[in-house]
């Protein structure tokens, strides 16, 4: 496979639908929910597969990635806006940059909002060097 090929299969929402469909009905339906708040939340963010996952970008930055596990689902918001939304993160298991969550309960849109505006504020300020 030549490379151009490989890199047109992995971006953009095909991709992640391509993702989705290959993923047992009950994560499909998690993801297919979490995908639908991410991009209500930041609906200029350009899908891709990176790390072999479901990604967002804003400027080309990476915003958050979302995956499937054999036991979990997990999404990848960063370390800071974990830290920022720590008291409303509690009933998950978190680590440094990663939430986990079963697939019968996905974070509500609210709270993938509050995540994704604090990735953006974060990409942002990178931006300006602050």
């Amino acid at each position: 496979m030549s490379l151009t090929k490989r890199t047109a299969t992995r971006e953009g929402a095909a991709a992640v639908d391509a993702y989705l469909a290959s993923q047992p009905s009950h994560m499909r339906a998690a993801l297919q929910k979490l995908r639908k708040a991410i991009t209500a939340a930041a609906p200029n963010a350009k899908q891709s597969i990176s790390y072999g996952m479901p990604a967002f970008k804003v400027d080309g930055r990476p915003l958050i990635w979302f995956a499937a596990f054999k036991e979990h689902c997990s999404l990848f918001p960063g370390p800071s806006a974990i830290r920022l939304h720590a008291d409303l993160l509690k009933r998950y298991k978190t680590s440094k940059g990663t939430i986990q969550f079963s697939p019968d309960s996905p974070p509500p849109s609210r709270l993938v909002a509050k995540l994704i505006k604090a990735r953006i504020a974060e990409i942002q300020n990178a931006r300006r060097g602050r």
